[in-house]
This record gives structure tokens, sequence and C-alpha cells, in this order.
């Protein structure tokens, strides 16, 4: 009997050229093979007359090819034509022409005479109803015909040598010669339809008998799917509950201070995610927390009352941005905000090392280990804003002082303890994690924008004794399916309300054709003191996109909107000149800023109610939607004019959900919808297993099944001690290739 685990190239029957062809599907022993699974069936039991009229929903077809026939155009270029008649063909029968555009191959596949299985959407040319590069199958009459012909067939993802034919003939021939192999079914009664097992269903989604068994198969494959990849999860959070941690809340006298100077008031929403934030910070269990809310929601105002908790127990925080230019935003609105309360920052970015000057807000006499250092507000030392003098000299020795400091200056401390000169909040991008940056005393790590890190770093944080507490924030709200399976080891905390003081912003998606107007509508809103971003995609034109670029276009702006200053803005300026040039726009001194998508996060001014957003349809949902958020931050309406390029009418509906709603979970969404998951967000940066069958779009109903199967188990048993739950091991002893005793 064969095994599973075996080699494909260890069975003689398999042709050598195909080893290779097999390879780049992934594809090296049987288990592979089998669990290759197709990607649509189709009927071929019987299939419908021949169209008269053209469909945008794909059909099957069968037919004899009558006629063939090669045409040249624009030079080297060729069509291959191929005239079907159907079966039993009549007067009023149409032919079928099918047509392929500089697929040289393809004519030699196909003959006078054969009889051809062809998929596609029919289309009507002219008089003559036609299908462009439909899929095909030549249906040829030996004694395999039974496994291509007269039945549900599988259709499998293929590769250059590995024709439909030869994958379903060796699936079928394998199937037979593993047909007593006991392959386990792992999922739990909860999960079981009927009496459906792993072996039975690999069986029926390859070859069914019926739609309703390859349904059924699928179902099971799915759940079977699903529900390994949920108890993964669930063990990461089992692992993630039992690990020695440290509780790391303050009295709350620093951020009552910081909220009472505020100069406006939190919502609802930000209140209850800091009370739930505060509540894991003082649990002696590590916080693995994912905050979630739409762009200026205030997830920055929960991220610096999570800071000064942690801060005020005295222990350090670090603060990860994915880029340095976000690093350095970061940077400047936390001292803007800290640095009268004395709270020590520093800044560790590969071009950038800085740290504020010692301020200190704790004596270190006096400390109980682990307890809040502070009393009261009266506690904390108050430091008026140094002069700019001052701030010079200090930025002068913090940069003549930061290869030491990031060397060796965090000598460990005793607990809950800060030397004089020691930074509080530390912020950087992730290198913070790989470079020589050691931290004295870590207790709290916020990472800012997830979606950007793998869990290979997060894992780099949590694996430290005693972990720190960890709150990950995204800057687009996360379909809900996502966030049971990429973040699905997270508690969530979501912020679903906007302050009151956000002016409403209006959208609108105009042609190119349109630009006279857009531009009178612009000219009018600068006299009326708004200020106005124009976004470009590239920063310098490209041959090879035919797509306009900002420094392409900066000097054309400045004639549009004479006298009006306006000022570039893109990535490469370097960092001191871009901070004069937002100064500047800030001030109001700029009244256009022409950027690229460096403007994308972090950047707030209220004045600026207008954005103009060139080859719109270059940008996914989700940026378009951080893009709009840089306006709307004031008390005037502002606008946003999405600009479309002449040939991108296709782009319109996509740009349509933008102008529908401002509400970023329902565009998140709706990219989700457009995009799909995988370009979404791919599960290898996740960690977790690649999905073979399952789609984490239509199938969110299984992985809501699947979900709370695993929690259930975990819950009762999280160890899976008991005799029914210990065949579950498996799947997160595979997947993390460590024995069990190391993951609970």
């Amino acid at each position: 009997m064969i095994d599973v685990s075996q080699k494909l190239e260890e069975l003689t029957w398999v042709p050598r050229p195909k080893i290779l062809a097999l390879r780049r599907l992934g594809i090296e022993t049987v288990e592979d093979l089998l669990t290759h699974f197709p990607r649509r069936h189709e009927d071929r039991t019987e299939f419908p007359r021949f169209p008269r009229e053209e469909s945008d929903v794909p059909v099957c077809l069968c037919g004899e090819v009558t006629k063939t026939s090669l045409r040249r155009f624009g030079g080297w270029k060729k069509i291959f034509e191929a005239t079907l008649q159907e079966s039993q063909a009549n007067a009023l029968s149409e032919p079928l022409v099918c047509r392929w555009f500089n697929l040289h191959y393809v004519q030699k596949m196909i003959g006078t005479g054969q009889r051809i299985v062809v998929f596609g959407k029919p289309r009507l040319r002219g008089k003559r109803i036609c299908m462009d590069h439909p899929e095909f199958e030549v249906i040829e009459n030996d004694e395999e015909i039974s496994i291509h012909f007269r039945r549900i067939a599988p259709i499998y993802p293929a590769t250059e040598g590995l024709s439909q034919r030869m994958l379903r003939s060796m699936v079928y021939r394998l199937l037979n010669e593993v047909a007593d192999h006991p392959f386990k079914t792992l999922l739990p009664h909860a999960l079981m339809n009927g009496e459906m097992t792993r072996a039975t269903a690999i069986r029926a989604i390859h070859f069914p008998e019926n739609w309703e068994q390859r349904d059924a198969a699928r179902e099971h494959l799915v759940l079977s799917e699903f529900f390994a990849m949920q108890m993964l999860i669930a063990s990461r959070r089992a692992d993630a509950s039992i690990r020695s941690g440290r509780a790391h809340c303050g009295s709350g006298a620093l951020l009552d201070r910081i909220l009472k100077s505020l100069p406006f008031e939190l919502t609802g929403a930000q209140r209850k995610v800091i009370a739930e934030i505060r509540r894991d910070l003082a649990t002696a269990h590590a916080m693995n927390r994912l905050l979630q809310g739409d762009v200026g929601s205030g997830k920055t105002v929960v991220a610096i009352a999570a800071m000064l908790l942690a801060v005020e127990a005295g222990y350090q925080t670090a603060f990860m941005a994915p880029t340095q230019i976000l690093a350095e935003q970061h940077y400047d609105v936390l001292r803007r905000w800290l640095e009268p309360m004395g709270v020590r920052i520093a800044l560790r970015t590969a071009a950038r090392q800085e740290q504020s000057g010692p301020l200190p807000l704790f004596e270190r006499e006096a400390q109980i280990p682990g307890s809040a250092p502070v009393s009261g507000a009266s506690a904390v030392v108050s430091t008026a804003r140094t002069s700019d003098a001052q701030r010079d000299r200090e930025k002068s020795s913090s940069s003549r002082d930061a290869t030491t400091h990031t060397r060796n200056a965090y000598a460990p401390q005793s607990e809950a303890s800060f030397a004089r000169d020691e930074a509080q909040i530390i912020v950087g991008t992730h290198a913070l994690l790989y470079e020589s940056v050691s931290f004295s005393n870590l207790g709290l790590a916020v990472i800012d924008e997830q979606h950007k890190f793998g869990v290979a770093e997060r894992a780099r944080l949590t694996a430290r004794e005693p972990a720190p507490d960890v709150l990950v924030m995204t800057a687009t709200p996360i379909p809900r399916t996502l966030t049971m399976t990429i973040y699905g080891d997270l508690d969530v905390s979501t912020i679903d309300e906007m302050p009151r003081n956000r002016g409403k912003i209006v959208t609108a998606v105009r042609d190119e054709s349109k630009l006279s107007e857009v531009l009178i509508f612009l000219r009018g809103q600068l006299e009326r003191g708004r200020q106005l971003y124009v976004i470009y995609p590239l920063i310098d034109e490209s041959e090879k996109l035919d797509v306009k670029a900002a420094a392409a276009e900066y000097e054309v702006w400045r004639e549009r909107l004479h006298p009006f200053r306006c000022e570039l803005l893109h990535g490469r300026i370097p960092a001191p000149e871009k901070q004069q040039i937002m100064e500047r726009f800030r001030r109001g001194d700029t009244s256009t800023l022409i950027s690229t998508t460096v403007l994308e996060v972090g950047v707030d001014v209220p004045n600026a109610s207008v954005m103009l957003i060139e080859n719109a349809e270059r940008f996914g949902l989700a940026q378009l939607h951080q893009l709009r958020g840089r306006i709307g931050r004031g008390e005037h309406k502002s606008y946003c004019i999405l600009l479309t390029s002449p040939h991108a009418k296709e782009a319109s509906a996509k740009l349509a959900v933008l102008e529908r709603t401002s509400n970023g979970f329902e565009v998140a969404e709706a990219d989700w919808e457009l995009r799909g998951p995988g370009d979404l967000l791919g599960t290898a940066q996740s960690g977790l297993p690649a999905l073979k069958i399952g789609n984490l779009k239509t199938d969110a109903h299984l992985m809501r099944r699947a979900r709370t199967a695993a929690m259930s188990i975990f819950q009762a048993d999280p160890r899976l001690e008991s005799p029914e739950n210990q065949r579950f091991r498996r799947l997160i002893v595979e997947k993390h290739g460590r024995t069990f005793s190391n993951v609970s």
C-alpha cells in the first residue's frame, strides 16, 4: 500500500518530466497531490445548447471542431480561431467561434474533427457568438474517457507542462491506490457532517457523484482547514495567558492630568477602550490587544494614555512605527504633549537619534518595586517648555551621545525605577527589536500599523521574560473575518465613534475632462482661506506607467494656482527640509502641498480642508480612505476630489464606494470584496498555515463555527489531555515544529 508521505518521484508510473512541473505547484508527496483540490468543477454529464446571445456568466460547452484558421494582424500578431458545432445541431443552431490571440501552442493542440470542452464567457462580435481565450480540453476516445467525460469533472490549478487531463488521471489513479488508507478525521463531533469522513471527503471533492456530495465534501474539508487554523490561534492565546508577566499600571495621576489639559473631550468609545487597556495593564497576565478604529478616531490619544500608565508605574515603553517618517512624526507629537509633564522621550531610527533633556518625572528614593511611584498630581514635576536655544543645545548633546546611549546606557536598574537621564518612552521603527537598543525595564510595547509587522516581530517582543504588555494598532479597520484569523490570538478593542468636532467630508469622483471645473472650485476654496493637498502616486514620471508624477507636475500647479504659494513634498526630501515644509504649511504660509503618499498617515492640519488625488484609480480603497483622513480635521466642511484618467472607466465602481460612505469599516469590507483575502493580507505574514480550499471571504460562516469549536475545547481542556482531544495535539505540534509540552 502506498504511504501518503511517499515522494511522487518514487512512483514508477508518474512521468519523470512531470515531476518538475508538479514541484512548481508545491506538490512533492502523495498527500500533496491528493490535497491539490479542484478550483471548480464542470458538469460534463450534459451540456447546454450553444448560446445565441452574450452573457457575463461563464458557461461550459462541448462541440466538434468544424474549421480552424490562423489570421495575422498588426505585423507579427496572430489570431487562431476554431469554429465549433454542437453535437445535435439543427437548422437553428449557431456555431461558436473560439479565439486565441498570440498563443501559438493552441493551434498545435486543436484540429478539425476533434471534440473539445470549452469554458468561458460568450460574447457577441458582429453577428458571431465568440469566446475569447476560453479554457479548453480535447476529449480523446480512449480507455480513460470515463475519467474526463460524462461526469462532474474537477478542474485544477495547473501550470505549464501539466494539463488538466494529466492531473486528473494522476489523482484518479492515486485515489484507487490509497483506497484502504485510514485518513485521520481531525474534526470534533460538533463540526462533523453526518457520516462524512476525511477519506470520503477527499474522494468526493475530486470525483463527486453529484453536486450535493461535492458540497458536503467541500464543507468538511474547509471546516478541517479552518479548525486546524483556529486550534493554532487558540493555543497561542492559551500560551500567552499562562506566561509570567507583571502589572504595569500606575495610579492614573499623570493620565488624569493630561486628559484635563486636552482642548477636547474624549469620546465614549475612547474612554471605553482606555478602560479595557487599563484593566489589562493592571493584571499580571501579559496584555495582547489589538486597537482598531477609523481614520481620525483618536487612536494616538489612547496609545498615549496606555504609555503614561506604564511610565507612571515605573516601566519603559516602546512605540514602534513601520517607517522612519512615521516614527519621527510620533516622536514630535509625543514631545509636544509629554515633555512639559516631565516625561523623557527618545527617538531611535537609522537616520535620527535624539533624546529629550533630563526632566526628572520621579524622585528615585522611596519607591516600592512594582508599585506606582506617584501618589498624586502634585508629585509630578511640571517643566515649562524649553526655549529654542536650550532645545538646540539638548539636541546637539543628545546627537553626540546617541551612539553611547543606544549601546550601553540602559544598564539594568532596580525594578520599577529609572536613571535620571534614562528615556521612559523610546520611539523608533521595528529595528528597535533587532539593533543594540536594550531596555532595562520594558513594560509596554505599542506597535503602530500592525499589518506591516509580521508575527515574528510580535513574537520577538512577547518572548521577553517577564513578558511586556503589547498593544497593536491598525491604521485601517479590519474586516471581521480577518480579526478571527490573522489577529485571532489578540483581544480586540474598537473605537467606533468619531470626535464631534470633525467637519464633514464630501467625496466626488471626476474624470480628467472636468479638470477646468475642478480648478475653478479649488481656487475658490483657496480664496476663502482654506488649504489644499494635491496627491500623486509617483515622485518622478515613469516610462513604464502612464501615470502623472508629483515632481513633474509641481511647476504646472504653481502656474495654475498663482499667486497662492505651492510647495513640493515627497519621501526623498531630506528630513530637516521636510519638517520645515510641513511647518510652513501648518502655519498657513503655504497654501498648497503637492505631495506623494508620504502624507498617508500622521499629518494633522485643521485648516487643510481640500484634497485632490490624481490617478485615483492607481490606489487601493483603504489607501484612499487613509489619504482622505488627512482632511476633515477642523470645523470646516471638507472636499476630497478623486481625479481619474480617461482610460480608467472600470475604476468608477470601485471609487463609488468612497463617494457613498466615509465609514472606514464599510470601506474595509468593500476593499475585502473587491480585492479578496490574498491581496489584502497573506497568511504567510501571520504565521498561520496557507489555505488550500477555504476562502476567508466566502466561507466566513464556517470560520465562525470552527472558531467557536476550537475556543470551547481550549477553555475546557487547555492542555488537550482528555482522550477525545489528544488527537488534536498534532494540529499544533506539526505547525509549530516543536513538542507539545513547549506549546502550553
